[in-house]
């Protein structure tokens, strides 16, 4: 299972509003998403990313993917009649 862990990072960061991470992916990586594009990473986890968004956000919090992703390895077990 991913767990998707951004409000953690910028948390950790002291990044509280969504209006700060627009500012800080402008300012740090150069790259600017919609008030509702940020306002949905913040607030779920996302089904798709382009690779430039998941870079831009790395470069501007300074974290990797895995930062910004738990795994947990989902187990399926076989039940043998």
């Amino acid at each position: 299972m991913l767990v998707w862990m951004l409000r953690k990072i910028m948390a950790d960061r002291g990044i509280w509003t969504g209006a700060e991470l627009a500012r800080l992916l402008k300012e740090e990586a150069g790259y600017e998403l919609s008030a509702p594009s940020i306002s949905a990473l913040i607030n779920g986890e996302p089904k798709q990313m382009k690779a430039e968004t998941l870079d831009a956000l790395c470069t501007a919090l300074e974290c990797t993917p895995s930062d910004l992703w738990s795994h947990t390895p989902t187990y399926m077990k076989t039940l043998n009649a």
